[in-house]
């Protein structure tokens, strides 16, 4: 509800039959990354077909939309546009055609320097239809493979120039590659299926088609994928990684395995913690609807107090953080939860919550329990305070949005109207996540940064580099 906006989901399927089914059915399955748009490009006789639009799945992608839609090999996205406008222009898979045939890329991420990168092809002749950073991706790619005309080693010198985050499925005629950034920022998992391959951003959609999980796509590694097998190639390698924390406390379903966490288990462990960390004397522990409810799990098993679900959600609403306006996401909080006041009347309870960005919709949905009798409203929140920018595919851009920036817990707390705040710590957070510290991207609560962002800290040295 009140947490950030992610980015894009992506996926590519090989096999013997058409695949536009099960492509369809995969963007349904990984829909909560993005709303905006959806598309789905496939390769048959020689040709490249895509069908995108502005939209939910099952708008831009309707029956009659998609009817007559045939390859089997193909890819698919959904998309929450944080670098470059909503315009339809910038709906995804980007197709182009070039001398060496047609390429469609779909991607989930941000390339950090897509602005001094497009100066460069722009003052080389390079033309650009739209303002997507994914746009400046297939340049790249297509400037290396005229180059050297072979996709391995373009997609290693492409994965040399681009900085940020990416994952990507690519379709050059009719072969499908994924590559994952050298640090694993974005996720990116790959599986078998009847008579064929996926790979794609959660592990979840594998298990939707009934098929079975192989592994991660190691960070900096590119896959071929074809229906019967998938060749790996080493691309660009670092010596650090750099998963998204966000992935495990809130952007992931709950079913999906992220880089070999389950993110159900990990956020019911940070519900533990938090509960240690953060006690609280209350009548019941309740859910911030959907995020929150294994977060609320944890933290009701390891206190040994009740859990109650104390809001009614309309299944029917969109899901508010990924609406594009801040008025929109507002307005649609009472539309989309109410409380149930035979569980909160006279009560004191803590709320979870999977993170506080801005504050504004945590804050009405206090005001609503209290309306509705709850006599104490406590705060608890599966993550720190959110107190820099993320630049890799979230929609925390500027540190002026966050609540917690400049401010104490207790200063937030009096802002959102809670009667007690809590968050789980970052040591906490990484306890909960089961990995090292140098393996995880913290920086937007901690301010380090894994790559080079002009202005920001820069945790690691250079630590790239390519095999060719």
């Amino acid at each position: 509800m009140s947490g950030p906006k992610h980015s894009c989901g992506i996926v590519g399927i090989a096999a013997t039959y058409n695949v536009v089914a099960g492509l369809h059915k995969t963007l349904m399955i990984i829909q909560h990354r993005g709303q905006e748009s959806a598309g789905i490009s496939v390769f048959k006789n020689g040709d490249l077909h895509t069908v995108k639009n502005n939209g939910l799945v099952q708008v831009a992608l309707s029956t009659e939309n998609i009817s007559g839609l045939e390859g089997d090999i193909g890819i698919g996205h959904v998309r929450y546009s944080t670098a470059g406008s909503k315009s339809v222009l910038n709906t995804q898979p980007l197709t182009v055609m070039t001398s060496f045939g047609t390429v469609a890329i779909a991607h989930n991420g941000d390339i950090t320097n897509h602005a001094e990168l497009k100066e460069k092809y722009l003052a080389s002749g390079t033309s650009f239809l739209t303002d997507s950073d994914s746009e400046l991706v297939v340049k790249v790619l297509s400037k290396y493979m005229v180059q050297y005309n072979d996709p391995i080693r373009a997609m290693k010198s492409m994965m040399g120039d681009l900085e940020g985050s990416y994952a990507l499925t690519i379709l050059i005629n009719d072969r499908l590659f994924g590559v994952r950034d050298p640090y694993g920022l974005r996720p990116l998992c790959i599986g078998e299926i009847e008579e064929g391959h996926i790979i794609v951003s959660e592990s979840a959609a594998i298990d939707a088609l009934n098929g079975t999980f192989i592994r991660d796509v190691v960070p900096g590694e590119i896959i071929e994928v074809m229906h019967d097998h998938f060749i790996p190639y080493q691309g660009i390698v670092s010596k650090h990684k750099a998963h998204c924390m966000f992935e495990w406390v809130y952007f992931a379903r709950p079913d999906s395995v992220i880089d070999g966490r389950e993110v159900y288990d990990v956020r019911k462990r940070i519900g533990e913690i938090l509960a240690r960390e953060c006690p609280a004397d209350v009548d019941m522990i309740m859910p911030i609807p959907d995020s929150g409810r294994a977060h609320a799990i944890g933290f009701s098993i390891a206190s040994g107090i009740p859990y109650e679900e104390g809001f009614m959600k309309n299944r029917f609403a969109e899901r508010t953080f990924i609406l594009p306006d801040q008025k929109e996401r507002e307005l649609a909080v009472s539309m989309k939860m109410n409380p149930i006041k035979s569980t909160v009347d006279g009560k004191r309870m803590v709320i979870v919550d999977d993170s506080i960005v801005r504050g504004t919709t945590l804050k009405k949905l206090i005001s609503m329990l209290r309306k509705a009798g709850a006599k104490e409203v406590h705060v608890r929140v599966g993550s720190p305070p959110v107190i820099a920018p993320c630049y890799y595919g979230v929609d925390m851009k500027t540190r002026e949005q966050f609540v917690a920036n400049g401010r104490t817990v207790e200063d937030v707390c009096d802002i959102i109207g809670a009667d007690s705040l809590g968050y789980i710590s970052i040591d906490g957070l990484i306890e909960a996540i089961g990995k090292p510290e140098n393996e995880l991207c913290l920086a937007c609560v901690n301010g380090k940064y894994p790559t080079r962002i002009p202005g920001e800290v820069h945790r690691f040295q250079s630590t790239l580099n390519s095999e060719f």
